[in-house]
């Protein structure tokens, strides 16, 4: 193999490691329902079509074993940041859900999200699965993987550090988690504050009625009907968190690059 053969291997090999960790963390492409060998083969895929386009000046000789691992460490990091992005509109939809399904009375109804390898509350999943839809609807897989491309522009092969600008960015996205959750969840909650005060004036008045079995089945019901009504709502809220969220991934990535 001649010397430009191995570098460009090199130059390959870190570019597929940034697109292979930032679809690993990324929504839809990070699934552990999608089998390894398609994400592997996806990345490889989309790691060649990079390396045909972008400017390979930034390793112009081939670095020590030494740099080689920093490198790599490096493009891991960049790509783990990237993929992480999205996640946080997910986390918080599914936090939304949790805390209504809490609301009603259906903590302990949960179901298996083969995604996650874990159970998680079915209000949560039911919004979950409704942002998943409206992310495909808006081709955010389309926008990871050309972020992705624009990232390689914005951040050449093992440039990136971690500033001060990227620490702030990160810790405001991931703050918004809890923001995102309560915007969702806040018209629910609001009203099942309104009937926990019932609750609490019907108890104090016929101490012998049990309160909280007779209302749980209306809660429930309640619940059930206000989600229904406020669904579309909640689509329309997702779908433009998400396309806000895209515009802010942008800005990270422009970020990482300073």
């Amino acid at each position: 193999m001649t010397m430009f053969g191995i570098i460009d291997f090199i130059i390959v090999i870190l570019i597929f490691i940034r697109i292979s960790t930032a679809l690993i963390s990324s929504p839809v492409f990070g699934s552990k329902v999608i089998p390894t060998l398609p994400k592997i083969f996806l990345s490889i895929v989309i790691a060649y079509i990079v390396y045909l386009t972008i400017d390979r000046s930034a390793i112009s000789a081939v670095p020590s074993g030494y740099m080689i691992i920093i490198l790599s460490i490096k493009e891991a990091i960049t790509g783990l940041v990237i993929g992480f992005m999205l996640q946080f509109v997910f986390w918080g939809v599914s936090y939304a859900g949790t805390l209504i399904g809490f609301d009603m009375g259906l903590t302990m109804a949960e179901v298996f999200n083969p995604s996650a390898d874990e159970s998680n509350n079915i209000i949560g999943e039911f919004l979950y699965y409704g942002a998943l839809m409206i992310f495909f609807i808006i081709n955010g897989h389309h926008y990871i993987i050309s972020s992705l491309k624009h990232s390689f522009s914005v951040i050449p092969l093992g440039k990136f550090t971690l500033t001060k600008p990227v620490y702030d960015l990160i810790i405001v996205y991931a703050a918004s988690v809890f923001v995102i959750a309560v915007k969702i969840a806040s018209p629910i909650m609001v009203s099942f504050f309104l009937i926990h005060i019932a609750e609490g004036i019907v108890s104090r008045i016929i101490p012998q009625m049990q309160v909280f079995f007779v209302t749980q089945p209306l809660k429930i019901g309640i619940g059930l009907l206000m989600l229904a009504a406020i669904t579309p709502l909640y689509l329309y809220i997702i779908k433009n968190l998400l396309q806000d969220y895209e515009s802010k991934l942008y800005n990270l990535i422009e970020a990482m690059g300073i």
